[in-house]
């Protein structure tokens, strides 16, 4: 059986090992990735080992994670600010090289990574500071600018809220209560309904080991005034007068858990509209650093106030004044941003419609996604709000921000349907085709050249247009897009993403690395990206 009529050869088994890794190497990819959070009072940092893998359909060329390794975790450093309240970026600094030695890791060592800025970190001075420590990697890092309501949003993803209301299907309430806003997120379905937050948090004040007050936000004060108490810097607060501050807190959050209207102090401290009281929820969650209290995780006092908070809130719930059931959906402190920045690859095929091929390649824009489908007759006005509300979920100034719109096409491509979609985004996008900002247009459908010409041509949008079909994005990736692949005419793209875990997904396994344990949740739904986000704030 073995004699054949032409020459052939046989392998050694080095030899077929090697071909088998070249095999496995072209639809498999691992990528070392970090996270870092920076929030007003506490960062962390946290890396993973990612593994994607390309789908099974024939010629694709999307790869998507099967699996993540976390491989270590920083423990919660309280951010560390200088005197005039800046934060002091040379301490940060040392507290990221620390965790790369710790880890047993180099910069080279790591493909890609996000940075995720919160709370005082936002604030300009800050900002500057804490990019410069990244600034030599800046092709692999993404850096986003978390705002109260994508906050809201983060932390209802990453506490696992939005998949226990998936899978419940049921509508949940995620109070995410951190150091120096408390967030609220309404969740149904697997899908944010609405969001709101409020200036009361658990390190409003902070104290040094003798009880003296070192930190004074000036929420705590507005609250103090209105219980007749004073803050003073340097002095103790008196028993009496720390439980009018701290209860007065937790009676504005439970009648914002309750979704009551608002008085007077809570107008004040709100740093977005309130939730509308009109949907009904089926359920509490909790996440945050308060939330390690609540669930019994934490019983450290870390010279704050969450403590305190945390058992106000357990009384109200056990008194029936938030009668809400309770469900613990997995995620705490680092509830906002779990995972590390991973890579998704897709190719946008030959109906792309790109107005100038020297505009790219451009790197790390935020995708922004219509929700809802586009089936029967479009209404601009009802693209336009869509927008709308998409880029407040986000917490981005329209027309600042270059971002790319992200959404699903379904029925027919006839004019009407499509001139009507084209004239919804350029009325959601009025101040970007104002100035002549790059629109960028990702979606599920081929129309992208029709689109990108009725926006040029019969809209007259000036700017730059990149409109590329066939493409699969969600809320929470950043994308890249490369130039032009002649002669095929494809556009590829490297989506980054924040990858959220799912409680129970798989199984938790301990790793121990440079002397350290840390956990896995599991995987979720394709998001990627970041690491385990802030407690307080």
């Amino acid at each position: 059986m073995h004699d054949l009529d032409f020459d052939h050869f046989h392998t050694t088994p080095e030899e077929r090992e090697i071909l088998s890794d070249a095999i496995w190497g072209v639809d498999n990819v691992i990528f070392t990735t970090v996270g870092v959070d920076v929030g007003s009072s506490t960062s962390h940092l946290m890396f993973a080992r990612v593994h994607l893998q390309r789908l099974a359909d024939a010629l694709s060329s999307r790869f998507i994670v099967v699996g993540r390794e976390i491989l270590w975790c920083s423990p919660i450093l309280l951010t560390p600010y200088r005197s005039d309240f800046t934060i002091d970026s040379e301490a940060l600094r040392a507290f990221v090289e620390a965790a790369y030695r710790d880890a047993n890791l180099t910069r080279g060592d790591i493909d890609s990574g996000a940075v995720i800025l919160t709370g005082e970190a936002l604030k300009r001075t800050n900002a500057r500071a804490i990019a410069d420590l990244f600034a030599d990697q800046s092709g692999k890092f993404v850096c986003a600018s978390a705002g109260h309501h994508l906050e809201a949003l983060m932390a209802a993803h990453g506490s696992g809220a939005v998949e226990l209301s998936r899978v419940q299907h049921k509508t949940f309430l995620n109070v995410d209560i951190g150091g120096g806003t408390t967030k609220f997120a309404l969740v149904h379905g697997g899908q944010l309904m609405d969001s709101a937050a409020i200036a009361v948090g658990g390190r409003l004040v902070a104290f040094d080991g003798k009880g003296t007050m070192i930190r004074i936000e000036e929420p705590a004060r507005t609250i103090a005034k209105d219980v007749g108490i004073v803050l003073t810097l340097g002095e103790r607060l008196a028993p009496d007068a720390r439980e009018k501050l701290v209860g007065r807190m937790i009676d504005m959050l439970v009648k914002a858990i309750r979704r009551e209207r608002p008085d007077a102090l809570t107008k004040a401290l709100l740093v977005t509209d309130p939730l509308p009281a009109n949907e009904r929820i089926d359920g509490v969650t909790f996440s945050g650093g308060v939330s390690e209290y609540v669930y019994g995780r934490e019983t450290t006092d870390h010279g704050d106030l969450g403590r305190e908070l945390a058992a106000g809130i357990t009384k109200a719930l056990a008194d029936k004044r938030i009668a809400y059931p309770v469900s613990d959906p997995g995620q705490g402190i680092r509830a906002t941003v779990v995972g590390a920045s991973q890579f998704t690859v897709q190719v946008s095929g030959n109906t792309v419609h790109v107005s100038n091929p020297a505009s790219l390649p451009i790197r790390n824009i935020p995708v922004v996604r219509l929700t809802g489908r586009l089936v029967g007759p479009i209404d601009p006005a009802v693209i336009e709000d869509g927008i709308a509300k998409a880029l407040t979920r986000f917490d981005i100034d329209e027309g600042e921000t270059t971002m790319a719109l992200a959404f699903a096409w379904e029925g027919e491509p006839s004019h009407a349907r499509l001139h009507a979609l084209a004239e919804g985004i350029a009325r959601g996008l009025p101040q970007t085709v104002k100035s002549a900002r790059p629109l960028i247009l990702v979606m599920e459908g081929d129309i992208a050249k029709t689109l990108g010409r009725l926006l040029r041509e019969e809209l007259d949008v000036q700017g730059e247009i990149v409109s590329l079909d066939g493409l699969q994005l969600r809320e929470f990736d950043y994308v890249d897009i490369g130039e032009p692949v002649q002669p095929a005419n494809v556009v590829p793209l490297v989506i980054k993403s924040l990858l959220f875990t799912s409680d129970g997904t798989t199984t938790e396994r301990q790793h121990h690395h440079g002397g350290s344990h840390t956990h896995e949740h599991g995987h979720d739904h394709g998001h990627d990206h970041g690491h385990g986000h802030h407690r307080h704030d």
